[in-house]
Parts: C-alpha cells; structure tokens; sequence
C-alpha cells in the first residue's frame, strides 16, 4: 500500500503517544482518531481514549467521517460530560490533547478565532472552544495541521486563542518541537518551534519557504521514518473508506 500525507501524519502522531496515558481529541479530528486507534492495535493498548462525544474508550468498528459520529460511542465504557471533562483536565488527568489551529506562531501560540483586527475581523472563525482552558492544563497538547503553509504557520498571530503545553506539531512536511534552543541556535530561539525530524522527501529548504518565521532545522535531520506494513494494514482495515483524506481537500 502506498502511503502519502495522511497516512506519515496518522503513524507520526501515533508513535507520540504512550500505553496508559488518557488521550483526547477536539473537534474535526479525523486524523487524531485514525492515530489514536493505530496506537491503541499496535503499541498502547492500555491508553484510554476519551473522544469530543464524551465516549470513554470506545471502539467503533471504522474510522467516522466526523469527531460528532455517534459510533464513537459504540461499545463506550461511560460517557463524560463537557463540565466533568474540563474539571478532568484542569486536575492534571489528561495526558495528551490533540488539537487543531488555523494559526501557530514560533511559540507554538495558536488562533482559532479571527483573521484580521478582532472588532472587524476579515473572516471570523469558529472560535477555540476550550481550548483556552486545556492548552495550559493538558500534560501534553500535540498540534496539527493537514497544511504546512506561511498562513498558517505565522509571525505573529492575528488574535491568540490559546497558548500552553505544545509539545509537537505535525504537519505534512515534518514534525516540529517545542523545546530549549536548538544546540548552536541563538537564545532568542529557546522555547521556540523547531524541525525534529522531516517526513521522506521534504527538505529543509521547503520547510523553510513555507514556514512564516525562523525556523531552526538541525544539520543533520532525522527523517521520520516511513508507515511499516503493520501500520498501514489497521490503517487500511480501519479506515476503507480514505476518510483521512477528508482533511486534505
């Protein structure tokens, strides 16, 4: 099986987690929910999975076309409610919260509300739910984007919707990480984005020309490495129907 976009994004954000963490997902995140199942069939099945819905580690047999499906709930060991999620979250009892942004600075910063000046904006967005709340407070918040492009990755965001515990972005040109200055960066780069690993055939020169600030690539980069064929066959078997596609159009 050949394997693109969705598929380096679905396996990278998939070896990011750990067996017996509590994992949740935001709204539209079709390829966080294809990561979470590789990750619970192949290397973390004690991780517990807490989905938008509210579902518990529920196992629905195919991947939804929609993080609002109601096979999310099918076979759910309990359902949480928004109240009980966030009095989770702000205890310290998630562990890892993947979320989207149309917007991320070199901080790791993102906007989910507006482009353009907040009175009048240009284009309003759908907003940032809670993601105020659960960016400081999750242990680990893990960022995507199905585009790497200067709109979305920015110098400085029109309107910051939420800043916290970025761990890494992934997008479909590499996996960045926020951490202390790079060895031989300047100081003003600490706490600060930077390329971990660049997926098979990206470079660092393309990263670069569609990143929208200074972005620190080690000399000798890792390359992610490829989808195995275990990987892709759950991919395969637990999505027939390419909803991971769905975010690339």
């Amino acid at each position: 099986m050949e394997h693109g976009a969705p598929e380096i994004m679905a396996v990278a954000m998939a070896r990011l987690l750990r067996d017996g963490e509590l994992v949740f997902n935001g709204v539209g995140s079709i390829l966080p929910m294809l990561a979470i199942e590789l990750a619970r069939r192949l290397h973390a099945p004690n991780l517990i999975y807490l989905n938008i819905g509210g579902g518990v580690d529920a196992r629905p047999a195919a991947l939804p076309r929609s993080s609002a499906d109601p096979a999310l709930l099918a076979g759910t060991a309990a359902i949480v409610d928004q109240p009980e999620f966030y009095q989770l979250v702000m205890r310290g009892g998630v562990d890892v919260m993947f979320m989207g942004a149309v917007q991320i600075d070199r901080a790791g910063r993102t906007n989910s509300s507006a482009i353009g000046a907040i009175d009048r904006p240009a284009v309003r967005l759908p907003g940032g739910g809670g993601a105020a709340v659960i960016l400081p407070t999750a242990r680990r918040v893990i960022l995507w984007r199905a585009h790497h492009d200067r709109r979305t990755f920015v110098e400085r965001l029109d309107f910051v919707t939420a800043a916290g515990n970025v761990d890494r972005v992934v997008t479909p040109l590499c996996v960045l990480r926020r951490h202390g200055a790079p060895h031989g960066a300047p100081e003003k780069m600490a706490g600060c984005l930077a390329v971990e690993s660049l997926h098979p055939g990206a470079t660092a020169e393309a990263v670069r020309a569609n990143t929208g600030f200074p972005l620190a690539v080690p000399a000798h980069c890792p390359v992610t490495p490829p989808p195995t064929p275990e990987e892709l066959a759950v991919i395969r078997e637990f999505d027939p129907h390419n909803h991971r596609l769905l975010d690339f159009r």
